[in-house]
C-alpha cells in the first residue's frame, strides 16, 4: 500500500512524501494470507474513525467521459458537483450511499452539458437535498428537462450559481462561486459555475468546463484562486487551462476527470506538457479511476499513487 502526502513548503514548492508498507519476505503464503486478512480488516475497521476525526475528503468519482466530485466536509456536511452523463446517476448514487452519504447539502450542475448533469435526476430522486444550485442557462434537452423536472417533484428551488455568491460547507468549509461572471453566448461551457473552496490552510478550485475566457475573467477581477488543487477545466482540453491562468492558481496537484482514450483526446497534450513543465502532480480518473483525497487542513493526501502526464490520443 502506498500513500502520498504533500504540502507547501514556505518557497511555495511541493514537499512529497511516500509511505509504503510491504510485507515481510520471509512469511509463508498462508502466513502472508492471514496477516493480509487483519491488516485489511484493520485498514477497514480505521477508515470510519478517520473520516470521523475532523478530516475533509474530495473524491472524483469515475463517470467516463464525464465530471462527478464528492465533497465532505469534517463535521459531515456534503457537496455534490455535477453527476456524470445519463448512465452515470445510479453509479454515483451507489458511490455516495456506500459512504454513508443520505443528504447532500449542496447540489451543484455546473453547466447544462449532459456529462455534466445527466444524472442529477436520478441523485435529486435519490437524496434529501438541501440548496440546489445552477448557473441561470437553460437548455432544450431532454436531459435538461429531467433535472428540472426531478427538481420540481422533489419541491426543490433551483438557486443561481454565479460569481460572488458564497456558501459554508458545515462550520469549517468556506466557498465561493467565481463564476459565471456575466451573459455569455449559447456555449454552454462559458457558463461553467467555478468553485473554490476553502478549509483552514488549505483550498481547491473546480473549474467545470470553464474555458479560457473564463479565466481572462476571474484573473481581471482579482479573485483569489491560489490553491492547492485544481479540478481542471473541461477534462484536460487545451480550451482550458491556460499558463497564465495555471501560474496564478499555483496548483500542488491537477485532477482530471476524462475516458480513456476518448474521442475527444481529453487530456490534451498542450495541457499535460504545461503541468509536466510546471511540476505540478497529476491525477486523472482515466487512469486510476475514482480517487480520493483527504485534508486535515494542513496537509492534503490521496489515496492512490499520483498518475502519468501520457497522452493518448483520440479514441473512439
Amino acid at each position: 500500500m502506498e500513500m502520498v502526502v504533500w504540502s507547501r513548503r514556505s518557497t511555495g514548492k511541493t514537499t512529497k512524501i511516500k509511505r509504503r508498507y510491504k510485507m515481510g519476505l520471509g512469511l509463508t503464503n498462508r502466513l502472508k494470507s492471514i496477516v493480509l486478512v487483519i491488516v485489511a480488516a484493520a485498514i477497514l475497521s480505521s477508515c470510519s474513525f478517520v473520516e470521523n476525526e475532523g478530516l475533509m475528503q474530495v473524491h472524483f468519482i469515475d463517470v467516463g467521459q464525464g465530471d462527478s466530485t464528492l465533497i465532505m466536509s469534517p463535521d459531515g456536511k456534503t457537496m455534490l458537483i455535477d453527476a456524470g452523463d445519463n448512465s452515470a446517476g445510479d453509479v454515483v448514487a451507489n458511490y455516495l450511499k456506500k459512504r454513508g452519504v443520505s443528504t447532500i447539502d449542496i447540489l451543484v450542475g455546473t453547466h447544462p452539458d449532459a456529462d455534466h448533469i445527466g444524472g442529477l435526476d436520478t441523485i435529486i430522486d435519490s437524496f434529501e437535498i438541501v440548496d440546489f444550485y445552477m448557473p441561470r442557462k437553460s437548455h432544450t434537452t431532454n436531459t435538461f428537462l429531467d433535472v428540472l423536472n426531478a427538481a420540481k417533484r422533489n419541491g426543490l428551488k433551483v438557486k443561481e450559481a454565479k460569481a460572488g455568491v458564497d456558501f459554508k460547507l458545515g462550520s469549517e468549509v468556506k466557498g465561493k462561486f467565481l463564476n459565471p461572471r456575466s451573459t455569455y453566448s449559447d456555449d454552454n461551457n462559458l457558463w461553467s459555475a467555478v468553485a473554490r473552496l476553502e478549509y483552514s490552510d488549505k483550498s481547491f478550485l473546480f473549474m467545470g468546463d470553464a474555458e479560457v475566457q473564463n479565466e481572462l475573467e476571474i484573473l481581471g477581477a482579482g479573485e483569489n484562486i491560489d490553491s492547492d488543487l485544481i479540478k481542471l477545466g473541461h477534462h484536460g482540453s487545451s480550451t482550458s487551462s491556460s499558463e497564465e491562468f495555471i501560474k496564478a492558481v499555483s496548483p500542488d496537484v491537477a485532477v482530471i476527470s476524462a475516458k480513456l482514450k476518448n474521442s475527444y483526446g481529453h487530456p490534451h497534450k498542450e495541457t499535460l506538457e504545461l503541468l509536466k513543465a510546471q511540476s505540478i502532480l497529476i491525477y486523472r480518473t482515466d487512469e486510476q479511476g475514482s480517487i480520493a483525497f483527504y485534508c486535515d487542513g494542513k496537509k492534503i493526501w490521496a489515496d492512490k499513487k499520483q498518475g502519468t502526464y501520457n497522452y493518448y490520443g483520440e479514441g473512439k
